[in-house]
């Protein structure tokens, strides 16, 4: 067999996983259906369900928890995998504070209509946004939480607005460089339909930001977290630790580095 034949057979294989990867690749992103969910983990807060119709007609289901509409609200963009039963324990935390939450269901996960997408992720949190603004929180009484893919979402809506504050946990720079780690051998940069590119806009944001990021991260590596918080602006906070992997350990010390994050805001 000679080395020509070789060659070509490698590159058609190349080629096709490559289209592959092209085909499916938010299959391999969006995982809506992933649950780690733990049955008896209830909400220990009264909550809300809501409806937020999208300007693209897409239903979003969401949790809210109103205290005071005076208080600071949280809203919780969450990562790439799983449903809001999986931000349960979180929540359950975040409710400990003296704050209001809102968490929303990206598209086409936990029982919202459509298909994920980085535009549509875009629109989903604009609604969400826009439907606290009509119930009378206005923008300075909003804490955007982003987690791991939800950073980058927060990122994007946060620019050129006035929000109480950014929290990032697990940020990334950009999908393109996620990409690049986990599919070396592949062009992602032209393949990546959905891009993320967070590291071009974090300038962009006047809010207190506080980044939170764990050292032992497999995902998302921890020099992408400490990059964005470099190109973060004033004022700007870290919780950093050594031993956290991609999903934070909620212990008593990150929730209170976040209440202490609240309490310094306007």
């Amino acid at each position: 067999m000679s080395l020509f034949y070789i060659f070509g057979l490698i590159l058609i294989v190349y080629l096709i996983v490559t289209l592959g990867l092209y085909i499916f690749q938010r299959k391999l992103l969006y995982y809506p259906n992933f649950n780690s969910h733990l049955k008896g983990d209830g909400l220990s807060h009264s909550f809300e369900n809501i409806n937020i119709k999208t300007k693209d007609n897409i239903n979003l289901k969401g949790w809210f928890h109103l205290k005071d509409p005076k208080k600071k609200t949280i809203l919780f963009f969450h990562g790439n995998a799983g449903t809001l039963d999986n931000r349960i324990y979180k929540l359950n935390f975040l409710g400990n504070l003296d704050v209001n939450f809102l968490i929303i269901g990206w598209r086409g996960y936990s029982g919202s209509s459509g298909k994920p997408s980085e535009f549509g992720l875009y629109q989903d949190a604009k609604s969400a946004l826009n439907w606290l603004n009509s119930k009378g929180i206005t923008d300075d009484k909003i804490v955007l939480y982003g987690e791991s893919l939800g950073t980058s979402v927060a990122i994007e809506v946060s620019q050129n607005r006035d929000f109480a504050g950014i929290i990032l946990e697990a940020p990334f720079t950009s999908m393109i460089d996620i990409g690049k780690k986990h599919y070396p051998f592949f062009p992602v940069k032209l393949l990546l339909k959905d891009k993320y590119v967070s590291k071009n806009k974090i300038k962009n944001i006047k809010s207190p930001v506080l980044v939170m990021h764990g050292k032992e991260d497999k995902i998302v590596p921890f020099y992408m977290g400490k990059k964005i918080y470099d190109l973060a602006n004033e004022p700007k906070f870290k919780y950093f630790t050594n031993h956290d992997d991609h999903m934070m350990n909620f212990d008593e010390k990150l929730i209170n580095e976040i209440d202490l994050f609240i309490n310094s805001l306007n």
